[in-house]
């Protein structure tokens, strides 16, 4: 059977959160994709996308960006069409990080958060960030390029305590 199985395809990562209480400066969570080469799959990313950014090919994308999750559903949204990707990539990790301005935060104070990360309509994963926080970074998700071909997913939430540009040259690097 593994001969006609077509592994993870095309996932979309989903975050939303609520507002910061009235007088308090926005909470701004983000979505972050780091690629992997074969020849390095634990190394530095290859690319990052970002809020700023997409994949040279296309293939990882930001939808939707909100900087205060006032927006309505799911408010930063990324997709990743892993069946497109070039087979020179081994890995994709996918991260959650917390703009740190105008002072540092960390997921205990964002109001509600929650992610799914899906294949078409079937969720593979919902997390509420209870487990890190006290982190003000999170991956979430590993998909790993399997020797047929195919890809293969990894869940798991890792705390952080990065600031942004740090957390998203290393959050793929192999954890202790």
């Amino acid at each position: 059977m593994s001969a006609i199985n077509k592994g993870i395809r095309k996932v979309e990562i989903s975050v939303k959160w609520d507002p910061s209480q009235s007088g308090q400066p926005p909470t701004d969570l983000d979505i972050v994709a780091a690629t992997y080469l074969e020849s390095d799959p634990y190394g530095d990313p290859a690319y990052v996308v970002h809020f700023d950014s997409r994949s040279p090919d296309g293939t990882i994308y930001l939808n939707r960006d909100s900087k205060d999750g006032k927006g309505f559903g799911w408010d930063e949204v990324m997709t990743l069409e892993l069946h497109r990707l070039d087979s020179r990539y081994a890995r994709v990790m996918v991260g959650v990080l917390i703009q740190q301005h105008p002072a540092k935060r960390t997921f205990v104070s964002v109001i509600k958060p929650a992610l799914r990360i899906r294949e078409e309509y079937t969720v593979l994963a919902e997390d509420d960030f209870g487990g890190v926080l006290g982190s003000t970074a999170t991956t979430v998700a590993e998909f790993v390029r399997q020797d047929s071909g195919t890809w293969e997913f990894r869940p798991g939430i890792h705390g952080f305590n990065d600031d942004p540009g740090t957390f998203a040259a290393t959050m793929g690097r192999r954890q202790p």
